[in-house]
């Protein structure tokens, strides 16, 4: 079967365990776009935090952004699709955050926003290995709310890190009623995105704008917040560094993500 889109998760799929694209992996993404493929990124991270990887990724048209709240198209700088979350929804989300004292993070269109204290404490969130990335990329803030009152058409995904776990179940506990999807992501995040947005709605969406059928479609992911992408798939391939229950939703499981996993499953279905 020829399938049309290869849909990529970044953090422990693509990228390995030092937050790399192998030069390995990257040319074979490359090859494989070459050949008419659509490589696409589907991740929880946004526009901004792709930044380091413009290089090994310049090939590539559109991404599956921000957990599925936006379908942007890298080339044209524009979102195909995007969705945000209601002002007082936002609020409520931030309240959360605060009180149990997590580190917020704000995923604009293209923008990440951030407290500089949270970022410099990062570790204490169980999110060390991202620390230099968010210092670099991120916009600090220190009044979320007078950032989501001036910019409401900009929240489309809200990231609470906490602590302990649980900090973590203690705040979807209080959060669960509202209008929203969450995925539970890292140690102790709590990523927040609009009613019925995922990385699989995100897949439908660039399916449906490029005219492609989703069963002609490959996924690849390693986490929790991968699952719904996997089973909307025409193929769910599951990395070797998954746990057992992500790897309950493989069609294939395929080697770990520092060892060129990828490539694996460019070999089998492409």
């Amino acid at each position: 079967m020829a399938y049309k889109i290869l849909a990529l998760d970044m953090d422990g799929t693509l990228l390995n365990s030092k937050k790399k694209i192998s030069p390995k992996t990257a040319a074979a993404i490359s090859e494989l776009s070459k050949r008419g493929v659509y490589v696409v990124v589907s991740t929880g991270r946004g526009v901004a935090e792709l930044a380091d990887y413009k290089d090994e990724l310049k090939f590539m048209q559109y991404g599956i952004t921000s957990s599925g709240g936006a379908v942007y198209d890298f080339f044209n700088k524009k979102a195909v699709k995007a969705h945000v979350i209601p002002k007082d929804t936002a609020f409520e989300i931030i309240d959360a955050g605060i009180s149990e004292r997590a580190m917020i993070h704000i995923l604009g269109l293209t923008s990440s926003l951030m407290r500089d204290d949270d970022i410099k404490n990062a570790a204490d969130f169980q999110m060390a290995v991202y620390a230099e990335m968010y210092d670099r990329i991120c916009t600090r803030c220190d009044d979320f709310k007078k950032y989501v009152e001036e910019n409401p058409s900009e929240i489309i995904k809200i990231n609470l890190y906490h602590r302990l776990p649980e900090s973590m179940q203690k705040n979807f506990e209080r959060l669960k009623h509202l209008d929203l999807t969450f995925a539970f992501a890292e140690t102790t995040a709590l990523e927040s995105s609009p009613k019925g947005i995922s990385k699989a709605s995100g897949l439908r969406e660039l399916c449906n704008f490029l005219k492609i059928d989703i069963k002609d479609t490959v996924a690849v992911g390693d986490a929790p917040n991968d699952i719904e992408v996997l089973q909307a798939a025409g193929i769910a391939a599951v990395m070797g560094n998954a746990s057992p229950e992500i790897k309950k939703f493989a069609d294939f499981i395929t080697d770990d993500n520092d060892n060129d996993g990828i490539i694996t499953v460019i070999e089998k279905y492409f």
